[in-house]
């Protein structure tokens, strides 16, 4: 995703609320982290640049990834670099995983989600996040988006109970997410011009996402899930 003018020109407070997706996310992370008893082998199942790591000095953190996502990355912190249709561990190893805005990424999710559970030990907790009104990103490594009932299926399939599964906003934090979307296609002082109306419309819609009470329309999805 593109946003490095964003992340470069504005203070973190207010980071924070435009981007909100990316700030639960890291709620989120930071909460999972906190529930894991010290010592717990953690899976990082498509690390990346290990964004995440840091959360879990309390734990054997395990960053794993294909390493093929943005050429732009850092993937030299990584610890294992595999497919995740294949993890090369054995069944039950791990404690706990992440599996981050990364299903979207891989050509057969019930199959990564399956490998996921193998490794986890009974009683292993998931935190999964997926996309669901999302731009193409990563290209050509982009292949699917997902519903709360496709989030579901997949789960039930791999053998994984769910325990939460909730939605990153509604509607109107989707437009204003669409709105910040549009900066992208300024450079220069024009980028400053549209900021300067973007910006104020991104901070006042999500206000209203309370009318948006089924949220049908989202952003994207962040679940918990356990293995029996």
């Amino acid at each position: 995703m593109r946003y490095r003018n964003i992340r470069r020109r504005l203070p973190r407070g207010l980071l924070r609320r435009l981007l909100p997706f990316e700030a639960a996310i890291e709620d989120a992370v930071k909460a999972f982290a906190a529930s894991l008893p010290a010592g717990a082998r953690l899976l990082d199942a498509g690390a990346g640049e290990g964004a995440y790591a840091g959360y879990f000095s309390r734990h054997q953190y395990v960053g794993v990834d294909l390493a093929v996502g943005d050429p732009g990355w850092d993937y030299s912190r990584l610890d294992v670099i595999a497919d995740l249709a294949a993890l090369p561990f054995p069944d039950g190893c791990f404690h706990a995983c992440l599996n981050i805005v990364t299903l979207e990424h891989v050509r057969d999710p019930a199959r990564v989600l399956g490998e996921i559970a193998r490794v986890l030990s009974p009683g292993g907790r998931l935190l999964l996040v997926v996309p669901l009104e999302w731009e193409i990103h990563q290209a050509p490594h982009d292949y699917f988006r997902f519903t709360r009932y496709g989030v579901a299926y997949l789960l039930e399939r791999a053998g994984l109970r769910m325990e939460s599964l909730e939605a990153a906003g509604g509607f109107f934090r989707l437009l204003a997410r669409r709105l910040l979307n549009g900066l992208q296609f300024f450079h220069g002082p024009g980028w400053a011009l549209a900021a300067l109306l973007v910006v104020p419309a991104a901070l006042v819609l999500p206000c209203l996402d309370r009318l948006d009470r089924e949220r049908n329309f989202t952003l994207g999805y962040l679940c918990t899930a356990v293995k029996p």
